[in-house]
C-alpha cells in the first residue's frame, strides 16, 4: 500500500472531497440508469454482494472507479494541507524537504558558504521503466489527471456560484467518461505504447516540474537568512536528470529489437529538441531589449558575428527579423542552430549538420553569455527570471530527454559469445562449460588483440546477431550524436567478474572501444546489476576484480576525461526485488545495506566513486517506503556521487502524474540526499553497535523465509492460493512474466510475485520473517532486544525494515487469507503451508507490538485510515475474485477454453479493482 503522504493527510478534508467526488459519481450513474448501482456503492454498510448486480463487470468498474476517486481525494488532501501548513508555518515545517533541511543545517552551526558549495554535488538521477505493474490503460489515466486538476482547481475560493457548478458539470463529464471507457487492455501494450508514456512525463510533467522545485530551494534559502545570490547561477544548483529502461531493457523481453531501441533513441532526441526549441522560441518573445537604450556588450556581439559565419545563408533570416534588437537575434540565431528542421509542412526532423550544435553543452555555453550579457546592463532579474529556467531546462534534458539504459541478462551475454567463438572457428560450447578462472583467463588473452571474431557477412547465432544488432545501432547512435543519450550498459544477474568482462568484448566487435592510454577503454559504462543475496554478499569482491582489469581502468579514465570529472566514477546496480524474493525483507534490506557498504570499501581501494542504482519497486516489498526514511537509511559515503534510482509501473502515475505530487517527491530526494552528505562529512563512518545484532537477525529471518518457500507444497500453494495464473495471462505489460518459459518460482520475475501475494492480502514479502527473528532475539538475548525497543527509532536502518514490515502487516488479513488459501486443492499442503504464515504473522505482530510498547493498530493509526473505507468494498471485490477464480480454473481443467476466455475479463477488472483499493500491484 503507498503511505508515503499519510503523515500530512488531512483525513477529515479527504472525506469531504471524496464524498463529493462519490456523489458526482452516483449522479451519473442515476442518469445513465444505474439507480441499483449507485445506492449500493462500498460505503455506509449499504453494499450488496456482486452476485446481486444484473451486470458483474459493470458493478467491478463501479468498485474500481470508487477506489479511484478516494485516491485521488486523499492525494489532493495531501498536496492541499502541504501548501496550508506552509502558508500557515513556513517552508521548514514539513520534515524532509528544502526548508527543514537547510534550517536544520544552520542551526547546527554549518555556514551558507559550506552549503553552497554543496549544492551543485547533489545528483538525482531518476530512471523510468515499463514493468508489468501499471494495470490501468493510458487513455484512463488521462482521464485520472483531468479529473485530479478539477479538484485542484475546485479548491480556489474566488469562484461564483456559477462558476463552481461549472466545475462540478466538468468533474461529471469526466466521470461519465471514465464510466463509458474500457478500463482493462485488451491486448498487450507494445513497447512504443510504454515509449509515448514515458516521453510524455519526461516531455510534458517533469520540465514543468524543473523551475517549481528551483523556486522552492531558492524561497528556503531566503528563509534561512542566506543570500540568493550565490545561487542565482544555475550551475550552482543541484542536478536532476532523468532516464529511461523502456525502449532499452531487453532482459527476457523479446520485443526489444535493435530496431526498437534505434527508434527509441530517435523519438527521445526528437522529443527533447522540440521542447529547447519550445523554449527557445518562448524566450525570444520575451527579451525584446533594444540596443538603443543599452549597449549589448563587445563578447555577445563577437559571438553574433561567430554564429553567423557558421550558418551562413541560414542566418540571413535570423539577422533580418528583430533589427535593433540583438538579444533576440542572438536567440535566433541559437534556434537556427539547433539539429532540427522542419520541412515544408512545418513537422520537425532531426538534422544532422556541421553548422549546427553538435551538442546541448554548446547551447549551454550561449546561454551562459546570454545570461552575463544580461547581468551586464544590470537586468538580473530578468536574467534569473527568464534566463536561468531555460537554462536548467537544457541543463537537464539536453539534446536527448533521458538517458536510454541497455540491460541484458548474463546468461544471454553467455550464449552470445559461445556464438561468436564458434563462428570465429573456436569451441563456443567450451565456454559454456569454463569455470570463472578459465574464462577470465581466455577473455585476458582476448582482451589483449583488437581484432574482432567476425566478419561483417558472417553467420553467428541468434543471441549474438541480436546482441550485435544492438550494439550497432548504439555505436550508429554514438558517432551522429555523441554518448549523452545512452546510459549504461548493464549487465542483470551478475555472477562473477566474466560476466562484466564479456561486454568489452561484445563492445569491441561492433566498434565501441577506442583507443585511450595503453590500450582501448570502452566509450559506454558496463554497470553490475546484484540481485540476490548471495551476488549481493559476492559483489564487493566482483566490483573489485572488475575494477582492477587494465580495460576497466582505461575506460573509466576516459568516461571521467569525457564528463569532466575529478574522480572516475563507476555505477553499481543494486536490485531490491529478486533479493526480497530470494530472502525475505528483512535479509534483503540489510544484505543491500552490508553489500553497499563493501562496494564502497572496494572502490576505494581503486580510487574510484560509487553511483549506486537502486532498482526500486512500487512496494515495500520491492524497496519503497518513506523517501526522506529510505535516504536515512543508507550507509556512511552511498550518495558521495549522487544517486540513481528506478520509478516502475503505476508508481510513475501515483508519484508524477500531478505536477504538486511531483515536486513533492522529487525534492524529497533533493533535500533528502543534501541533507545525507552533510551529516556524512561532518561525521566520520563509524561502526554501529547494533550491526552484529542485525546480521543475526537478518541470518534468522532468512532462515524462516527459506523454511516456508522451500517447504513441501509451496509451490502448488503459491499457485493455488494466489491469483498468480490470472495475472500470468493479464496484458498489463508488454513484458513476460517470467525469464523464460520455466514454472519454476526462481524464473517468476518479482513483480508478479509480489503482485500476487498482496492481490490475496497475505502481503507476506513485505513481513515474513521478521517475527522469527525478534523472537530468537528475545528468547536469547532479552537485554539487547529491550535496548532495541528503546533505540530503534534511533537508528534508521532498523528503523526503516521495522516500519516497513509493520506497514505491509497492516495491509495483510488473516481473514481474506484464509479464503484465499480454500482455493488450494490438497488440504495437507493448505494446512500445512497456512499454518507457518499464519504462525509468522501472529509472531511478527507480537513481536513489533512488544517493540513499539503498543499495538499496530495504533502505532499506524494512518494506515489505518488509510484502509478503514476501503475494507468494505475490497472484501466485496476478493470474494468475487475467489468465486471467479475457482469457476475459471475448473473450466480451465475441463478444457473449456473458450467458456474460460469469456470470464477472463471480469477477473482482468477484479486484479484492477483491488490494486486500486490497495494503491499498489507489485
Amino acid at each position: 500500500m503507498i503511505t508515503t503522504t499519510s503523515s500530512v493527510i488531512d483525513f477529515e478534508k479527504a472525506e469531504r472531497d471524496f464524498l463529493f467526488l462519490l456523489l458526482c459519481f452516483q449522479e451519473v450513474l442515476r442518469d445513465l440508469g444505474e439507480d441499483e448501482l449507485a445506492e449500493h456503492l462500498p460505503s455506509e454498510n449499504r453494499s450488496i454482494p456482486l452476485e446481486r448486480y444484473p451486470n458483474s463487470e459493470r458493478a467491478l468498474q463501479a468498485f474500481s472507479i470508487f477506489f479511484q476517486l478516494l485516491n485521488m481525494a486523499e492525494e489532493n488532501s495531501a498536496a492541499q494541507n502541504r501548501r496550508m501548513l506552509e502558508a500557515e508555518q513556513g517552508l521548514a515545517h514539513l520534515t524532509g524537504l528544502w526548508g527543514r533541511t537547510l534550517l536544520r543545517f544552520r542551526e547546527r552551526g554549518i555556514t551558507e558558504k559550506e552549503i553552497g558549495n554543496l549544492l551543485p554535488e547533489v545528483s538525482i538521477d531518476a530512471v523510468l521503466t515499463a514493468h508489468p505493474t501499471e494495470a490501468k490503460r493510458k487513455t484512463v489515466l488521462e482521464q485520472h489527471r483531468q479529473l485530479y486538476l478539477l479538484l485542484v482547481q475546485r479548491e480556489n475560493q474566488m469562484w461564483t456560484p456559477l462558476e463552481k457548478l461549472d466545475i462540478r458539470n466538468e468533474i461529471k463529464v469526466v466521470i461519465e467518461r471514465l464510466w463509458r471507457t474500457g478500463e482493462i487492455l485488451f491486448e498487450k501494450p507494445e513497447v512504443s505504447d510504454e515509449r509515448r508514456n514515458v516521453i510524455h512525463y519526461l516531455h510534458n510533467i517533469f520540465p514543468e516540474v524543473l523551475p517549481m522545485l528551483d523556486k522552492r530551494l531558492l524561497q528556503a534559502w531566503r528563509d534561512t537568512g542566506f543570500h540568493t545570490a550565490s545561487l542565482s547561477d544555475p550551475r550552482n544548483l543541484p542536478r536532476l536528470s532523468f532516464g529511461s529502461w523502456v525502449g532499452g531493457d531487453r532482459d527476457g523481453h523479446p520485443l526489444v529489437t535493435a530496431e526498437v531501441t534505434e527508434e527509441t533513441l530517435g523519438d527521445m532526441r526528437q522529443n527533447a529538441l522540440a521542447l529547447v526549441l519550445r523554449h527557445l522560441r518562448q524566450l525570444a518573445s520575451k527579451l525584446s531589449f533594444s540596443e538603443r537604450l543599452q549597449p549589448p556588450g563587445k563578447e555577445l556581439l563577437l559571438r553574433i558575428e561567430t554564429l553567423c559565419q557558421k550558418l551562413g545563408d541560414k542566418s540571413i533570416a535570423a539577422m533580418q527579423r528583430n533589427r535593433h534588437e540583438p538579444w533576440r537575434q542572438f536567440l535566433n540565431l541559437m534556434i537556427a542552430s539547433l539539429p532540427l528542421e522542419a520541412d515544408r509542412s512545418g513537422a520537425l526532423h532531426i538534422a544532422v549538420e556541421s553548422d549546427r550544435y553538435g551538442s546541448s553543452d554548446e547551447l549551454l555555453e550561449d546561454l551562459s553569455l546570454l545570461r552575463q550579457s544580461l547581468l551586464d546592463v544590470g537586468a538580473q532579474h530578468i536574467a534569473d527570471t527568464e534566463v536561468v529556467p531555460v537554462y536548467r531546462i537544457v541543463q537537464t534534458f539536453g539534446f536527448h530527454l533521458g538517458k536510454l539504459d541497455i540491460r541484458q541478462n548474463s546468461h544471454f551475454h553467455d550464449l552470445a559469445l559461445s556464438q561468436l567463438m564458434t563462428a570465429s572457428g573456436l569451441n563456443g560450447n567450451d565456454f559454456l562449460e569454463w569455470d570463472e578462472p578459465a574464462r577470465r583467463a581466455f577473455l585476458d588473452r582476448e582482451l589483449q588483440s583488437p581484432r574482432p571474431f567476425t566478419h561483417p557477412d558472417m553467420s553467428v547465432g541468434a543471441e549474438a546477431e541480436t546482441l550485435l544488432a544492438c550494439y550497432k545501432v548504439l555505436l550508429n547512435h554514438c558517432k551522429m550524436y555523441g554518448t549523452d543519450g545512452i546510459g549504461s550498459l548493464i549487465v542483470s544477474m551478475t555472477r562473477n567478474a566474466s560476466d562484466l568482462l564479456v561486454i568489452y568484448l561484445f563492445a569491441r566487435e561492433v566498434g565501441l572501444m577506442t583507443p585511450f592510454g595503453d590500450g582501448d577503454a570502452c566509450i559506454l559504462p558496463v554497470v553490475p546489476l546484484f540481485e540476490t543475496i548471495e551476488d549481493l554478499q559476492k559483489s564487493p569482491a566482483i566490483l573489485q576484480e572488475f575494477l582492477h582489469h587494465p580495460v576497466t581502468q582505461r575506460s573509466l579514465q576516459y568516461q571521467k576525461t569525457k564528463a569532466g570529472k575529478t574522480k572516475a566514477v563507476q555505477k553499481v546496480m543494486i536490485g531490491y526485488s529478486d533479493s526480497n524474493k530470494d530472502g525475505g525483507i528483512f535479509a534483503s534490506t540489510w544484505a543491500l545495506y552490508r553489500a553497499q557498504e563493501a562496494l564502497l570499501e572496494a572502490a576505494e581501494k581503486s580510487n574510484t566513486d560509487i553511483l549506486f542504482f537502486h532498482g526500486r519497486g512500487g512496494s515495500i516489498s520491492r524497496g519503497a517506503g518513506p523517501t526522506h526514511r529510505f535516504i536515512k537509511a543508507q550507509p556512511h559515503g552511498s550518495f558521495h556521487a549522487g544517486i540513481c534510482f528506478t520509478e516502475q509501473g503505476e508508481t510513475i502515475a501515483q508519484k508524477y502524474a500531478n505536477r504538486i505530487s511531483a515536486v513533492y517527491n522529487l525534492e524529497l530526494f533533493m533535500a533528502g540526499v543534501a541533507s545525507a552528505m552533510i551529516r556524512q562529512r561532518k561525521n566520520e563512518k563509524r561502526a554501529h553497535p547494533l550491526e552484529a545484532v542485525m546480521d543475526m537477525l537478518s541470518e534468522k529471518s532468512n532462515q524462516a523465509y527459506r523454511k516456508l518457500i522451500e517447504a513441501e507444497g509451496f509451490l502448488a500453494f503459491f499457485r493455488e492460493a494466489t491469483p498468480i495464473d490470472i495475472i500470468e495471462s493479464s496484458r498489463i505489460g508488454s513484458r513476460p512474466s517470467r525469464r523464460s518459459g520455466q514454472t519454476s518460482l526462481k524464473d517468476l520475475r518479482a513483480i508478479p510475485w509480489v503482485f500476487s501475494w498482496n492481490q490475496a492480502r497475505f502481503s507476506l514479502s513485505g513481513w515474513y520473517g521478521v517475527g522469527s527473528a525478534l523472537e530468537h532475539l528475545h528468547t536469547t538475548n532479552p537485554d539487547t532486544f529491550d535496548e532495541i525497543r528503546v533505540r530503534s527509532h534511533a537508528w534508521p536502518p532498523l528503523r526503516y525494515i521495522i516500519s516497513n514490515a509493520d506497514t505491509s502487516m497492516a495491509s495483510a488479513d488473516l481473514q481474506i487469507m484464509h479464503q484465499y488459501a480454500e482455493l488450494v486443492g490438497d488440504s495437507t499442503i493448505r494446512e500445512h503451508i497456512l499454518g507457518m504464515i499464519e504462525a509468522e504473522y501472529h509472531r511478527t505482530k507480537k513481536y513489533i507490538e512488544l517493540l513499539f510498547a503498543e499495538p499496530l493498530e495504533i502505532q499506524r493509526m494512518n494506515v489505518n485510515k488509510f484502509i478503514a473505507p476501503r475494507r468494505e468494498g475490497l472484501e466485496i471485490l476478493h470474494r468475487q475474485q475467489i468465486k471467479l477464480l475457482k469457476e475459471w480454473r475448473k473450466l480451465k481443467e475441463s478444457d473449456r477454453a473458450e467458456e474460460a476466455e469469456s470470464i477472463l475479463h471480469e477477473l482482468f477488472l477484479t486484479i484492477n479493482a483491488i490494486s486500486g483499493g490497495l494503491r499498489t500491484t507489485g
